[in-house]
């Protein structure tokens, strides 16, 4: 345990003197202070030229305490993407930045990782507020808490619950969809190229450390497709996915939204977070069985291009500095 601090000055003068120390104790803590002491000269010239301490400069106008007024997403993604507003290249991620912008939440996004996050996934949120002072934050709101955060400023309600069948397709997207991009993205080498470009190389160019990563994908990846499936077959998990894409599309049907609902909702979100990047041709996807399965489904390709020129339309670099909505 490190040592009590010193008592203050004026319950140190109340005390009576403290017994006489041998030669061979200790310092203390009188002697350690008259080692710092200031020279009376210096003394003197502080006395009529005290420090002074200066206010802090402003922060840069991208910094995210500037836009505080607004919320904050911190996601998987690049920093020119995130000042572009672009989706983001993670599913989960990209599942609700666009659930924030069906809501018209005001928010700016910021390039981000795991070890960042309060519950060490990403994303998290901070939400707007205009700061009183430097430590003045509000806590930041975790995905799994982000849905009720959004209906608590209004955000539209959970209209697609209705509808009894929505467990069972959201299962398809859970299980089967998900499992199938595990595979597909990190553990069939045909992409390998794709996760190295996304999760690996913009955190170290050591090929030590490029490979450790690797690895470590890898082996999570596994280890979590093999929660819900008996074991890993490329072509089963792949034939899985594809049948549940059909589904999907048989849902959809010719509705602009799931569940024939008048706004989108977090349903609609989910199924883009896994469309638009498995239709996103500068990924550069080499292995393209799930790709070829969105593709051939023309209400999801219709359903993916929607929300993607009407919640994530081109920004210029001179507007960038605003925050979307």
């Amino acid at each position: 345990m490190p040592p009590p601090p010193p008592p203050p000055i004026e319950e140190a003068q109340a005390r009576p003197p403290a017994p006489a120390q041998p030669a061979h104790a200790h310092p203390t803590y009188a002697d350690v202070r008259n080692w710092f002491s200031i020279p009376p000269s210096l003394k003197k010239l502080f006395d009529h030229f005290p420090l002074v301490v200066y206010p802090a400069n402003d922060p840069p106008l991208r910094s995210p305490t500037r836009q505080r007024q607004s919320a904050t997403l911190y996601l998987f993604t690049s920093s020119e993407d995130a000042l572009l507003r672009r989706p983001s290249f993670n599913p989960t991620c990209l599942k609700w930045q666009t659930y924030l912008k069906f809501n018209d939440i005001p928010f700016s996004t910021v390039s981000s990782n795991n070890h960042a996050s309060p519950s060490g996934a990403l994303p998290f949120l901070l939400p707007g507020h205009k700061p009183a002072s430097a430590n003045d934050s509000p806590a930041p709101i975790v995905s799994s808490k982000l849905e009720k955060w959004v209906l608590d400023q209004g955000g539209s309600g959970k209209t697609d619950r209705v509808d009894i069948r929505y467990d069972a397709y959201l299962a398809l997207l859970d299980y089967r969809i998900r499992n199938a991009w595990l595979c597909s993205l990190y553990l069939d080498f045909r992409n390998s190229q794709v996760m190295r470009q996304l999760y690996v190389d913009p955190c170290s160019s050591n090929p030590l450390v490029q490979e450790t990563i690797v690895y470590q994908l890898r082996t999570a990846a596994h280890a979590e497709i093999l929660k819900t499936s008996s074991e890993i077959d490329f072509m089963t998990l792949y034939v899985d996915a594809q049948e549940a894409f059909v589904a999907l599309a048989a849902l959809l049907g010719e509705k602009t939204w799931f569940f024939d609902v008048e706004k989108p909702t977090l349903f609609d979100a989910s199924v883009f977070a896994y469309t638009h990047l498995l239709l996103d041709e500068g990924l550069g996807w080499k292995g393209t069985e799930l790709s070829a399965a969105v593709g051939r489904m023309e209400n999801l390709v219709r359903h993916r291009d929607h929300i993607l020129s009407q919640y994530y339309r081109p920004v210029r670099k001179e507007e960038s500095l605003g925050v979307a909505s």
